[in-house]
């Protein structure tokens, strides 16, 4: 199953491929194009990063069950 984070693992590449090639058809430089198309392949790694930031599930605690034996301090 693709995930979000095997996309902008695609994205990333196609962005700089693409804009840049996209640009440089167009008539920008080269040398234009490539910064242009890096900015969008950082913004896709940013969003990846921080905005949605992969985050571990946290472990939910198991309730005592009522077999357990209860040890007083005493």
């Amino acid at each position: 199953m693709t995930g979000y984070y095997d996309l902008i693992l695609g994205l990333i590449p196609l962005a700089m491929a693409g804009i840049t090639g996209g640009l440089t058809i167009s008539g920008v430089a080269l040398t234009t194009a490539i910064p242009m198309a890096s900015v969008v392949a950082v913004a896709l790694i940013g969003h990846a990063m921080f905005i949605r930031a992969p985050v571990d599930p946290t472990p939910t605690d198991p309730e005592p069950s009522p077999a357990d034996p209860v040890q007083s301090a005493d």
